[in-house]
C-alpha cells in the first residue's frame, strides 16, 4: 500500500437512539450517533408489520379494469 493516501482505520463507537452501543473499527473514528440499529429495527426484532398489499392490488385492478374490459370487447367483436 502506498503511504499517506489511505484514511486511518481505527476504533469507532456507534450509539443508537435506543441506547444500544456497538464498538467496531472504521475510517471515521470517534462516536457516531445513528437513529436505528439491528437491536431496534423492526425487521431484525420480528415486529415487522405487513403492509396491506392486497388492498393495493385490488385498487390497481379496479382502476384498470375498465380498460382491460374494453380491449377484450374490441378483440371479441367481429369486424364487418
Amino acid at each position: 500500500m502506498k503511504e499517506k493516501i489511505h484514511p486511518k482505520y481505527g476504533p469507532a463507537r456507534f450509539e443508537c437512539a435506543c441506547g444500544n452501543v456497538i464498538e467496531t473499527k472504521s475510517t471515521r473514528q470517534g462516536t457516531i450517533k445513528v437513529e436505528i440499529c439491528s437491536a431496534c429495527h423492526p425487521i431484525f426484532t420480528g415486529q415487522h408489520k405487513l403492509v396491506d398489499s392486497a388492498g393495493r392490488v385490488e385498487k390497481f385492478l379496479k382502476k384498470y379494469e375498465k380498460k382491460a374490459k374494453s380491449k377484450k370487447q374490441e378483440k371479441t367483436t367481429p369486424e364487418a
